[in-house]
């Protein structure tokens, strides 16, 4: 009886209707030009910091929205996370695994981040009163949120947390496994030695073996000397 590990029963090669390079392609793309938007957005604001100026009165606190250090901040780490999904749209289209382990590991920061906010809502429910009651007079259905129970308040923003987390771990296993799927058909073109006491055999690849057997004819039986 053949043994299989647990986690290669969720290995697939299909996400979202179509291949899981395709997959991690279409998704380094989405999220190379969302990235794209928001450092265009960050470099206008700190090209013109009067356009985006809020005052303390529109914020509800005595803050400032975005100063030049937060700024210079932001645009770097937009600018990374575009070289992070430039690497992992090459890496799946190139099919080099290696280029796509740095679009992985943000995708693991971020559903930590996510299930540590999921923690605090279960945890601390009334921080969710207190955030609310800190935005802007002006903010869209504030009255509305803060009227609604907030036993229901929190289970609402627990169910929408829980569907995010869902897609982010589809996603992240769609990338798992176009990794895996790249390193396993790299690993079928590499040439296998076999050596024993006196010779030295050349396997040639799985693929080029199954097409030269179709089309020899078997080997005649051994005769004992």
């Amino acid at each position: 009886m053949k043994m299989v590990a647990p986690w290669t029963r969720f290995y697939s090669n299909s996400c979202c209707c179509c291949h899981v390079r395709t997959g991690t392609i279409l998704l380094g793309v989405w999220y190379l030009i969302l990235n794209a938007v928001v450092l265009l957005i960050l470099l206008s604001a700190l090209a013109d910091p009067d356009h985006y100026h809020f005052s303390s009165s529109e914020l509800g606190g005595d803050f400032e929205f975005m100063d030049d250090a937060n700024m210079c901040i932001a645009i770097a780490i937009s600018v990374l996370m575009i070289l992070i999904c430039a690497m992992a749209t090459y890496g799946a289209y190139k099919q080099r695994a290696a280029w796509i382990i740095p679009f992985f590991c943000y995708q693991i920061f971020d559903f930590a981040l996510n299930t540590l906010v999921a923690v605090t809502v279960l945890v601390y429910p009334n921080s969710i009163q207190e955030y609310i009651r800190q935005l802007p007079p002006d903010f869209p259905y504030k009255d509305d949120i803060m009227s609604v129970n907030p036993t229901c308040l929190v289970l609402i923003i627990l169910l929408f947390i829980s569907i995010i987390l869902a897609f982010k771990g589809y996603l992240i296993s769609c990338v798992w496994n176009c990794y895996r799927y790249i390193n396993g058909r790299n690993s079928s073109d590499v040439l296998v030695y076999v050596t024993s006491n006196d010779t030295t055999v050349l396997l040639p690849p799985y693929d080029d073996a199954t097409v030269n057997s179709a089309t020899k004819e078997p080997p005649p039986p051994y005769v004992s000397a």
